[in-house]
């Protein structure tokens, strides 16, 4: 008999944490391992958000449960960051907090959908999307991207994907991998689509603070009240604010479904540790001074490592508007150097170059692979060499 669940055993392993992983493991082991996989920014979490923490702490405040669904604090920061990036005020009601931002979309997931719920997932997508369907026993519709289109899905596609047990819409923009940003009248488009036919968005917006080049972020909640009312939006601090370490998450929307979410929270991890949520309420109403900061030197590494990696054989990239990555096909590269899978490209990159990148399998892109950005350029440029003398010998 075995012991794991079947949920656990359907269940695929992060391919970014498990990149991640492996590059360590060979590091500690001797090897010049340069990792290029993990969407982690470099920085440390700016001075001020820590010094609230320590103060916190040191005031006794970060000693007790909270409530489950977030600090009074909390929630009021989260409102004054609607208030200023978004263009519309949130009650208390309307916001959940939690354990990062991953811990959120799950929370979500397990709150909406019922078995035989269809979600449908633009691809190439997030790695842990498709896995936290499944876990709340719902059903991922992948709709293709392409590079053609700059890996954006239009109205017509979404229609010929839903059918009358589609529940939900997930979109992530600036995405992860791929950097893309959807227009205002690419989004109004696909939001009106969805009020028409009552289906629920998830707007994941982690990366909306970083984008690039005069590029523009346009929340999708904020174009109509119809369309609000049927968004709930995830967002967190952990990419813009250098604080991956804080698992610090919130979900903003309908009322009846934060409450559902609040539940969740409860009955899982109680609240979100009060330090964090101390540290987060700095974050989004302190000085943003340094954000910015690391925003242009994010821009930065793009504009120089962009075209370097193009003059790597056999890579083909779409330059990306926002978040942290690059996510060129290799299609060409694999049939150079004569691989089939992607995995096994990227695994022979990792051996034989040293360069730890990220297979596109675990994003629904098989012919691609991720490189993250959010680390130093001298490191990223040793590492694109690396790449061209691998592809040329």
């Amino acid at each position: 008999m075995t012991k794991l669940s079947q949920r656990v055993l359907n269940m695929e392993e992060s391919v970014t944490l498990a990149a991640g992983a492996k590059a360590k493991a060979l590091k500690a082991q001797g090897r010049d391992i340069l990792s290029l996989t993990l969407g982690e920014p470099d920085f440390v979490t700016p001075k001020n958000i820590q010094d609230a923490a320590i103060k916190a702490i040191s005031d006794g405040r970060a000693s007790f449960y909270t409530q489950a669904s977030g600090l009074p604090e909390m929630k009021a920061a989260v409102n004054s960051y609607f208030e200023k990036f978004y263009g519309y005020s949130v009650a208390p009601n309307q916001v959940v907090v939690g354990t990062g931002a991953k811990f959120i979309l799950y929370t979500f997931f397990m709150t909406v959908i019922n078995p035989g719920d269809e979600v449908i997932i633009p691809t190439p997508y997030w790695v842990s999307y498709a896995d936290q369907v499944k876990m709340a026993e719902g059903k991922p519709v992948f709709v293709q991207a392409t590079e053609a289109n700059h890996f954006k899905v239009m109205v017509d596609q979404l229609e010929a994907a839903r059918t009358d047990k589609t529940k939900v819409l997930l979109l992530n923009s600036p995405s992860n991998p791929t950097g893309t940003i959807y227009s205002a009248d690419e989004l109004r488009a696909i939001g009106d689509w969805a009020v028409a036919h009552d289906i629920l968005i998830l707007a994941d917006d982690i990366y909306g603070r970083l984008v690039y080049n005069g590029n523009s972020f346009t929340p999708i909640s904020s174009l109509s009240d119809d369309i609000r009312k049927q968004t709930i939006v995830i967002n967190g601090v952990s990419k813009t604010y250098a604080m991956t370490g804080w698992r610090v998450g919130f979900a903003v929307g309908d009322e009846e479904i934060i409450a559902g979410m609040a539940k969740v929270v409860s009955q899982t991890t109680s609240n979100l540790t009060a330090v964090s949520q101390y540290a987060a309420t700095e974050a989004l109403t302190g000085p943003q001074d340094s954000i910015e900061i690391m925003r242009q030197a994010f821009e930065e590494r793009l504009n120089t490592i962009y075209p370097l990696l193009c003059e790597v054989p056999g890579f083909e990239v779409v330059k990306p508007q926002g978040a942290f990555y690059l996510f060129p096909n290799v299609k060409k590269a694999m049939e150079m150097k004569g691989y089939t899978d992607v995995t096994d490209f990227t695994n022979a990159i990792l051996e034989e170059a040293e360069v730890a990148l990220v297979t596109g399998a675990g994003f629904g892109a098989p012919e691609n692979v991720r490189l993250s950005y959010a680390t130093d350029l001298d490191t990223f440029k040793e590492a694109v060499k690396r790449l061209k003398d691998f592809m040329e010998n």
